[in-house]
């Protein structure tokens, strides 16, 4: 099983533990987790190189959660090379549910409350993209093998 930093951003501490026992529970992945209060502290906390997948209230003071996927979309961009964010929220209309997937970016949406079977479910293939991201700038960062050359590289070096 893969091991995904995650960057949990919630200004209710029991709101935190509960989105972290949920994805532990869910066993979709090995979550090593991160937490923030609210968007501005997760600003300073979220590293791309580092950081695989985010989960995000909404509703919080100093940055809302749709103002942090938006500044993060801003400054590092998103689309499948991007750190997915998943929006975990109260708010259920249709408006609020385009305006996260659609204007902002977020990769996908949960709605408070939910249960194991529902972040199975809804967030299979984020947390698997979010594995392959990682596996990916795991490679990346390995030093390569040199080729030491065949007889030809040795002849003409």
């Amino acid at each position: 099983m893969v091991a995904l930093k995650t960057l949990v951003v919630d200004d209710s501490g029991v709101m935190r533990k509960m989105v972290m026992k949920g994805l532990t529970d869910s066993k979709l992945a090995d979550f090593e987790f991160v937490e923030a209060v609210d968007g501005q502290d997760a600003l300073t906390k979220f590293d791309p190189k580092e950081v695989d997948i985010g989960f995000v209230d909404w509703n919080m003071p100093n940055m809302t959660g749709i103002e942090f996927v938006r500044e993060i979309r801003n400054l590092y961009g998103g689309g499948m090379a991007g750190c997915p964010l998943v929006m975990v929220t109260s708010e259920k209309t249709m408006g609020k549910i385009e305006e996260a997937l659609d204007e902002a970016g977020a990769d996908a949406f949960i709605c408070k409350p939910f249960t194991v079977e529902e972040l199975q479910s809804k967030l299979k293939k984020v947390v698997e993209r979010a594995g392959v991201r990682r596996v990916r700038r795991e490679r990346a960062q390995k030093p390569q093998p040199q080729a030491s050359g065949g007889f030809l590289a040795k002849l003409f070096s």
